[in-house]
């Protein structure tokens, strides 16, 4: 049951703008139209859904714009869950998002998948383009080429922040990483890493003037995966889902101009490969290995 007072006695102190109670509501509406690829595109905004994903992208001091959240599930949840919630509303307050309460009936139309935390961001996000990428100094990044999940893409951004990647470089007809979908999958982690996203052609010569190695996994590729040269700062490159990486990679590394090993994973069964988000898992976390006992990268001392 609806209690307004419980709502108006948590949030008297945070600046709100009036609940919008109708699901055709013109905020509403244009919010939904986030879910478009296109509409991101043109506006830089991008949806975020859930708590700790909008939290992580306060606190990478990402913009963001509004906030909505279901103001009559809230009397509903434990008192715990109350407070973290108000906590969260004061920090974007504090950054200067505008918040607004909705009738469930109208955030039913903005909110989406089937974890419902009952607050939805509008945030400012996009990708800046190859010649903005400033990875983290001294680690390895992934290059991501026509990744078309969702899931995959958000699932390999965690590996990333995980296994202490220095950032993510994608290219090609794919997912993009503001999708919502992404956002979710990733955990948010997509908010602190160091991303860009440009034509393969820019990627490559990204590459070359950096002078980063590539380690490409492909089903054929000419080392097991263990034993490339995952230490010394490497690019991995995954390609999509379907088709793997293009044959300009291997074309430009034949011509000397692009230093590229290719590593192979072992399928024993009957799948001739894995799930591109576990083959990231794998590369990822045998490069930490590697990095862990080489001289260049000495374990710390235990306490």
């Amino acid at each position: 049951m609806f209690n307004k007072e419980i709502v108006l006695s948590v949030l008297q102190s945070i600046k709100t703008t009036e609940m919008i109670t109708s699901p055709s509501n013109a905020r509403v509406r244009s919010t939904m139209k986030l879910r478009d690829a296109t509409v991101r595109r043109q506006t830089g905004l991008t949806l975020i859904d859930g708590q700790r994903e909008i939290q992580r992208c306060l606190t990478a001091r990402k913009e963001i714009v509004d906030i909505f959240f279901d103001a009559e599930s809230f009397p509903s949840l434990s008192d715990t869950e109350q407070k973290n919630f108000e906590l969260l509303l004061r920090e974007a307050s504090s950054q200067t998002a505008s918040l607004t309460p909705l009738s469930t009936r109208a955030f039913s139309k903005i909110a989406f998948g089937k974890r419902n935390e009952g607050i939805v961001a509008v945030a400012r996000f996009q990708t800046d383009l190859v010649t903005n990428f400033k990875p983290c100094p001294g680690s390895p990044i992934f290059i991501l080429e026509g990744i078309e999940k969702p899931g995959n893409l958000g699932a390999i951004f965690r590996t990333a922040d995980a296994a202490g990647f220095g950032g993510i470089l994608i290219c090609g007809k794919g997912t993009d990483a503001s999708n919502p979908a992404v956002i979710r999958a990733s955990l948010g982690t997509v908010f602190c890493m160091p991303i860009a996203c440009d034509t393969v052609s820019a990627v490559m010569q990204w590459c070359m003037t950096h002078k980063r190695n590539i380690i490409a996994a492909t089903p054929d590729g000419d080392t097991h995966w263990h034993a490339g040269k995952l230490a010394d700062q490497p690019a991995i490159l995954l390609g999509s889902e379907a088709h793997g990486i293009s044959p300009l990679w291997l074309e430009t590394a034949n011509n000397k101009t692009l230093t590229l090993e290719t590593v192979a994973l072992p399928m024993h069964g009957l799948a001739d490969s894995l799930n591109v988000s576990a083959t990231a898992a794998v590369l990822a976390y045998e490069s930490l290995r590697q990095r862990e006992v080489s001289p260049e990268h000495p374990q710390p001392e235990s306490t």
